[in-house]
């Protein structure tokens, strides 16, 4: 998948809350504001894919100016936010790819409804992220972020860490990983593991390394 660029408007600190988290574990760039600086934040950031737009009071003629702003871009989607009360009076747009999810949907729904516009046909399903503490893995992409941040890893250093996470409190071997990661045509020595896991530490930070564990005379596991 390609990284987006998403602009999230809210005002309530609920949405802003459960957003950030549905945000940071997909590849996009997120410039967040309140609904005053939409138009401001639209000009500065005219690369935009996607606007997430929470609504309130008389949202009717905020629709319709966001709807004529988006429009005149012809590539940017709209996402709209709505209470359970609004429902009997909202229209979605028509010149604009949108859709929209009340206020109280899960963090589920709510990545599910961004990665459809943004990724239409392409999107990740729920089973490929996986959460341990601020660290996000996505196998789809295999991509790793702690707090939002990417992770610079090599490929076989995400290999080995995305292969413990998934198999997590069981111990492996270095000969057992060299065969499940590195496959069976390395013929290296199995200190490489030894490598890997103390780079792979020194990139997650003090309190994610503490999950790879030394199991003394046997190998490594992946702490739950």
């Amino acid at each position: 998948m390609a990284r987006k660029t998403v602009i999230f408007i809210a005002d309530s600190l609920d949405n802003a809350h459960k957003f950030k988290t549905v945000l940071s574990a997909l590849d996009v760039d997120v410039v967040a504001g309140s609904s005053t600086q939409f138009k401001k934040l639209l000009v500065q950031h005219p690369e935009h894919d996607l606007v997430i737009f929470e609504l309130s009071g008389d949202f009717a003629d905020v629709m319709v100016e966001a709807e004529s702003i988006l429009a005149e871009d012809g590539a940017c989607a709209l996402l709209a936010i709505v209470s359970e009360g609004a429902l009997a009076t909202f229209r979605l747009p028509m010149k604009v790819k949108s859709d929209f999810v009340v206020s109280g949907a899960s963090a589920e729904e709510c990545s599910a409804r961004v990665r459809q516009l943004l990724w239409p046909g392409n999107e990740s399903s729920v089973d490929d992220f996986i959460m341990v503490d601020n660290m996000t893995l996505n196998l789809a992409t295999y991509q790793v972020k702690v707090g939002g941040e990417p992770l610079d890893l090599t490929y076989l250093e995400y290999a080995l860490l995305s292969f413990l996470v998934t198999h997590p409190g069981r111990t492996y071997s270095r000969d057992a990983l060299l065969r499940r990661v590195w496959g069976f045509d390395y013929y290296g020595g199995s200190r490489t593991v030894d490598v890997h896991v103390r780079r792979v530490r020194a990139k997650l930070g003090p309190e994610l390394a503490q999950r790879l564990e030394t199991v003394r005379g046997v190998g490594y596991l992946w702490s739950a």
